[in-house]
């Protein structure tokens, strides 16, 4: 078999080969000891399946097995925001076998929002690779009377308090958005937090609450499929994937807000490992195939097949990203123990 047919093996594959789908999908010799990787790496994604990281971790996965000739599992660990997977991957071996997948709001929010997350963004983690941004939609139920950013700034002015947005809870990013929107604009939103995004956004899709900040991977379906509007992008420009909805800095300056997706390993990954790893995700991220699936699903690459970002402004994007969430945390009161 080819190694561009490698999957994502499941986690009950087995190296000694019990498992036939993995005795039929592993790389000739990728059991062999010595190298690394010799036996599959897991890729722990801290939120539920189905969500935009999952999306893109699959993708991910698949693609960089095959560049380091051997196998990847991605393994949901959801819970507190994404902290008990992030701190999980943080006390996990520290032999390059276990990987973060992760999201912007865990490793750059959570540490403002929560007391204790349990893990040191910076100090727990060395940086792989940056994969790239996911802007989130300002959405509104199709019956809502504003249809353009204006409109709705217009509405939000002349009746205070009064609008609601959704967002998957307290101090997660759609809610962080929809403050950030307030603080700059001048408005008074209300915002009504959900048990996760899911349940928020199918009461945007009912009717019950008017707006919410979506993700594009996620939302992209209801939007062509017109169950949402989309009102504007939190991108500093708009997506490729929806070049007709303009991004919110159009009518509100200096808004952006956007969703990184980037890979992690522990801190103290032996030197060897790491290297092979940055490699790895050097020539996946070269890849057309995965460069053109990422793309369709609203992925906005971070550099470019020739020049992706390097590990170093990865760390640095992320500490930027910490200090400014940091302040928006603050000034919204947002805080979870």
């Amino acid at each position: 078999m080819r190694r561009a047919d490698f999957a994502i093996i499941t986690r009950r594959a087995l190296c000694a080969g019990a498992v036939l789908g993995w005795a039929l999908t592993a790389a000739p010799g990728a059991c062999a000891q010595g190298a690394y990787p010799s036996r599959p790496i897991v890729m722990v994604v801290p939120q539920a399946a189905g969500g935009t990281n999952d999306i893109v971790g699959r993708v991910v996965a698949q693609k960089l097995a095959e560049k380091l000739g051997g196998s990847a599992v991605v393994e949901n660990k959801p819970g507190a925001g994404g902290n008990i997977g992030t701190q999980a991957v943080a006390r996990a071996p520290k032999d390059g076998y276990t990987l973060l997948m992760t999201i912007s709001s865990s490793q750059a929010i959570n540490p403002a929002l929560y007391k204790a997350p349990g893990f040191d963004p910076v100090a727990d983690f060395q940086p792989i690779s940056l994969i790239g941004a996911v802007p989130n939609v300002l959405l509104a139920h199709p019956s809502f009377p504003a249809k353009t950013v204006p409109e709705l700034l217009a509405l939000a002015k002349s009746q205070p308090r009064t609008l609601q947005y959704a967002s998957a809870g307290n101090g997660t990013l759609n809610h962080l958005l929809g403050e950030m929107l307030n603080q700059m604009a001048g408005i008074e939103l209300q915002h009504v937090p959900y048990k996760g995004v899911a349940p928020a956004l199918n009461d945007v899709l009912g009717g019950q609450l008017p707006l919410l900040f979506g993700s594009l991977p996620s939302t992209l379906a209801h939007i062509k499929a017109g169950r949402l509007r989309a009102l504007a992008v939190s991108s500093p420009q708009r997506s490729p994937v929806l070049p007709d909805v303009p991004a919110l800095a159009e009518f509100v300056p200096g808004y952006s807000g956007t969703l990184w997706i980037g890979l992690f390993a522990p801190a103290g990954v032996p030197n060897e490992a790491l290297a092979r790893l940055q490699d790895g995700m050097r020539q996946a991220m070269a890849d057309k195939e995965l460069r053109d699936k990422l793309e369709a699903q609203g992925v906005e690459l971070a550099g470019t097949a020739n020049k992706p970002v390097t590990p170093n402004e990865f760390a640095a994007l992320l500490k930027q990203d910490i200090a400014k969430w940091a302040q928006i945390v603050k000034t919204s009161g947002a805080t979870i123990n």
